[in-house]
């Protein structure tokens, strides 16, 4: 496992290294695209001339002080003067299952954090709703089978090639419909990760 993330760690350097590499040219070809000279854009930007000089020759590391005023100076976003990363295989690899409360999930993003997806399969059982809420924004689609989802005073049923979207903060709930398993796609923000709090109390047991 050391190793693998050794080597990653170095693809991601390499990465950043060439995309550094080419900062310098980009910054002097779009300074002479607008006519600048050094010493124009060391009076609009407080960068010493000798600085300016270093960084489109590639021999000074850039960075956002020195890049943010360079940007404004130019009137172009900083993106232009940082470039586009290089692009690296898209496809995602074989990801190890996760259960969940007998629901099995496979990741489909490879990042932590952000916009996660998942496939789901959910087997044939009879479960009573339990709706919940949490913050965040969930978007549903069925691959197979029949969802059965409670969003609020609805309570729908959704078929291959059907998809819902809502947002959490609504008590919600999905699942089995009884009548056989279904698979699904789910995608959810950062704040969908969040632990589920209940839409209705728990029944204190003075009340049983």
């Amino acid at each position: 496992m050391g190793d693998t993330n050794d080597r990653a760690e170095d693809r991601a350097g390499d990465d950043t290294d060439e995309v550094l590499a080419e900062v310098g040219p980009r910054l002097r070809r779009i300074r002479k695209e607008r006519g600048a000279t050094l010493a124009g854009l060391s009076a609009a930007t407080g960068i010493s001339v000798s600085t300016l000089s270093r960084l489109e020759a590639g021999l000074r590391r850039p960075s956002l002080e020195l890049l943010l005023p360079i940007a404004r100076a130019h009137q172009v976003p900083l993106d232009e003067l940082v470039g586009a990363p290089p692009v690296g295989d898209p496809r995602v690899g074989a990801t190890k299952p996760i259960v969940r409360y007998g629901r099995t999930h496979w990741p489909l993003t490879r990042q932590p954090g952000g916009l996660q997806a998942f496939k789901v399969l959910e087997p044939q059982r009879s479960l009573e709703p339990d709706p919940r809420t949490h913050e965040g924004y969930e978007w549903l689609y069925v691959l197979s089978g029949r969802l059965r989802l409670v969003l609020g005073e609805h309570d729908v049923v959704l078929g291959a090639g059907e998809a819902a979207e809502f947002d959490t903060r609504v008590p919600h709930w999905f699942g089995s419909t009884g009548e056989g398993p279904v698979e699904f796609l789910s995608l959810f923000g950062p704040q969908g990760e969040r632990m589920h709090v209940r839409a209705r109390p728990a029944r204190r047991a003075e009340d049983d």
